[in-house]
């Protein structure tokens, strides 16, 4: 354990002395630096291990919208920001031309959260959704900085077994999300950063998004050239 000289100087703001300006603007500028690299490389690290399982997730997603499938979203804290992203994303797509395509974030009825959370425990809030509203052939995407959290992994369960096709995002090892088997494709960013997990989640989704309108376009072009053809 750091001694209080040792603490005095890694956080002298603490102690009461002054910081010299010009010192600390360099450090500040070097912090910034370092991040961006690590971003840069954690980026580079996990679409080169991951791309392959993406495009096997976009497609899986375009052949179940293909069939009239919905896509639910979840995730806790930060990740529930990213579940609302993609519900979002998908509902409403900014691209010009693209039509609007099923997707529910399971995180925006707070009720319902609170209810389940209250009655018999917050494990049980996305498991219940997914029983009342999925039906096979839909989707669940789950997001998780760890991969161990025990309530995505209960809906995942759930979800399999109804016979949703389930994509996961992780960071770290993947935890429970990657071993489990409850996951079709499992997207595992590979630090222990969350703030890097959680870029790279975002960047992940963004192409998942553009990947699955891409698949269903060429559909409606092949349709078109196929009903010019007769």
């Amino acid at each position: 354990m750091p001694n209080e000289a040792e603490l005095s100087g890694l956080y002298p703001f603490l102690h009461g002395k002054p910081q010299d300006p010009a010192k600390l603007d360099a450090a500040l500028l070097h912090s910034v630096a370092e991040k961006a690299r690590e971003s840069r490389e954690t980026n580079a690290a996990f679409f080169a291990e991951s791309a392959p399982t993406l495009v096997q997730a976009a497609k899986a997603l375009a052949d179940l919208y293909r069939r009239g499938g919905r896509l639910f979203s979840m995730g806790n804290g930060g990740s529930s920001c990213d579940a609302s992203h993609v519900a979002v994303e998908f509902v409403h797509p900014i691209t010009a031309g693209r039509p609007a395509l099923a997707a529910t974030n399971l995180v925006a009825d707070l009720a319902m959260i609170s209810a389940v959370g209250n009655d018999i425990g917050f494990d049980h809030v996305f498991v219940r959704q997914i029983i009342a509203q999925g039906r096979a052939g839909d989707g669940l995407i789950g997001i998780s900085t760890s991969g161990n959290s025990t309530n995505l992994i209960g809906a995942f369960a759930k979800a399999k077994e109804m016979g949703l096709v389930t994509i996961g995002l992780a960071g770290g090892d993947g935890g429970r999300m990657k071993t489990s088997g409850v996951v079709d494709f499992c997207l595992v960013v590979p630090t222990q950063s969350i703030h890097r997990t959680q870029e790279c989640h975002v960047i992940a989704y963004h192409i998942l998004w553009d990947l699955v309108h891409t698949l269903l376009a060429d559909d409606r072009g092949s349709a078109a050239s196929k009903g010019a053809a007769a």
